[in-house]
């Protein structure tokens, strides 16, 4: 089962579940959920992986997804990443990582094609891993740090009560954003999350 694979970024454990920084680890549980599927280690030992297809449900040209979370912390998660990609022969422009992004307000969503890794450690290291940035993202908005705030302290944070209120509904749209850069592509994506 080639297809796809959809990364949540996020850093392993329960001491970090509830951070911002694994907004990603929440999409990828919700498209786990939608997909009724169970995560696994991966036989690289280096990620969880839940496969399946997105789509009508029992349709035979449902795309083949797999879903991932690296066992190793943001920073390293590139490596994961790359052995599953490597594992599968799914190539860079089928690959959709989801990751947090503070120069979005919380509750926004962009995707793209391609691009830098605007200082995000968990990009920095799959760019690193893969050699390459040509690879779709789903960019859930976290908005800056409040004063002084520390951006490093603000991501690994847990969710403000407000914030929190409306996670559920953020981490879905996430997930409807990843299937739909699956099952319809990039400009028709944009055309309904921008």
């Amino acid at each position: 089962m080639a297809g796809w694979i959809v990364v949540g970024l996020g850093n392993p454990g329960p001491i970090y579940a509830a951070t911002r920084h694994n907004i990603g680890y929440l999409v990828a549980d919700e498209l786990a959920g939608r997909m009724a599927g169970t995560w696994r280690r991966h036989r690289s030992g280096r990620a969880d992986v839940v496969q399946g297809r997105i789509g009508t449900p029992g349709a035979e040209d449902a795309p083949a997804v797999t879903l991932m979370r690296s066992r190793s912390h943001m920073n390293e998660s590139g490596g994961a990443v790359q052995a599953v990609a490597s594992y599968l022969s799914v190539p860079h422009d089928h690959l959709v990582v989801v990751h947090d992004e503070l120069d979005l307000e919380f509750g926004s969503l962009r995707v793209k094609y391609g691009g830098g890794d605007n200082g995000h450690n968990g990009l920095r290291s799959v760019r690193r891993s893969l050699g390459s940035g040509d690879w779709y993202r789903v960019r859930l908005g976290l908005g800056r740090p409040p004063g002084r705030q520390d951006p490093a302290d603000y991501v690994l944070s847990v969710f403000s009560a407000a914030q929190r209120r409306e996670l559920a509904e953020v981490v879905a749209r996430g997930a409807d954003a990843a299937e739909s850069l699956v099952l319809r592509g990039l400009e028709a994506t944009q055309n309904t999350f921008h």
